[in-house]
Order: C-alpha cells, then structure tokens, then sequence
C-alpha cells in the first residue's frame, strides 16, 4: 500500500476549545458525518417512507436533533430552549404510546438543516466550556450528569439510529 493510499484514522481536536472537550468534540463530529453520509442522494421519497414500526428517515433525523437538543439545554446547561431553536420542533418526540412521534412532509435538506442548527450550538456551548466545567456533574431532580457523559449519550444515541437510517435507505436506493 503506499503512502497515498494509506487512510489516516485520527480525531483533530475540535478548534477552541480545551483539552480533553476538543478531543470529545472532534468525535461527536465524526458521528454526525458517519450519519450525513448515510443519507447522501437519499431521494425525496424516502424521505418520508415508513418501516413497518412506522419509523422513517425524516422522524429519525428528527428525533436525533430534539434529542441533542434536549440533552444541551435541559441537562448540561440547565435552562430552557432559546427562541429561535422552539420553531425547530412542531411535533413532540414522542406520542402519547412512548413511540416515536412521526414527522413527515419536510425535505431531506430542512432535516439536515435542524441537524447543523442544534449542532451549531452544542458547539459554541461546549467550545466556551472549561475542562472543569466539562467533568462537573449537574444535580438534577433524578440522577447526576456531567456533559462529558452527555457527548457520550449522544455518539451512542445518533450511532444506534444511524443503522435504523442505513436500514430504511438501502431499499430506497435500490
């Protein structure tokens, strides 16, 4: 193999931010681009065609971006959503069955765009965060949590749904 074949697997530390939050950074984004590209050239219809759980592309991507968002204000930063971010979920996450609340009739692109919005502020949060800050848990009513646990919640969470999104795009590519 030469040298221009070689494929180099290494995390850049996100920039501005501090040691070790610009590591744990530089891997949430790597997550976020593992999943874009499982729905690059999706087509239009796929968007919304439902598994027989009644999952679909659009609902997931939609789940992911509430849930990093709910994780962002409602544990690390404790306060409520900002008012520009509230218009970026209609639809509760959930129905009244604890099931996946459908969300249906946007385009792959207005998806992608909730995505990098609540993306774009999980960032500039954590990029002004201290290191301290970052292993300091936050007491809330049930439990504990730091918000270096809460990017590890949230690679896992987007990882597991990523394979719902590959399993409901490949028969719509074909």
């Amino acid at each position: 193999m030469s040298e221009s074949q070689r494929r180099a697997l290494l995390l850049d530390p996100y920039p501005g931010a501090q040691a070790p939050i610009a590591s744990w950074l530089a891997a949430l984004q790597d997550a976020r681009q593992r999943t874009l590209s499982a729905v690059e050239d999706l087509p239009a219809r796929a968007v919304d065609a439902q598994d027989e759980r009644g999952h679909a592309v659009g609902t997931l991507l939609y789940h992911i971006a509430a849930i990093e968002a709910d994780w962002l204000y409602t544990e690390v930063l404790q306060r409520a959503f900002p008012p520009e971010l509230e218009p970026l979920f209609p639809v509760d996450v959930r129905d009244d069955q604890g099931r996946l609340a459908p969300v249906h009739g946007e385009s792959l692109a207005q998806h992608l765009q909730r995505l990098a919005t609540v993306r774009s502020a999980l960032l500039a949060d954590y990029t002004s965060m201290t290191a301290e800050d970052f292993v300091t848990p936050r007491r809330l009513a049930e439990y504990d949590v730091s918000p270096e646990w809460v990017l590890h919640h949230l690679m896992q969470h987007e990882a597991e749904h990523r394979s719902q999104l590959v399993a409901l795009r490949d028969p719509a590519r074909s």
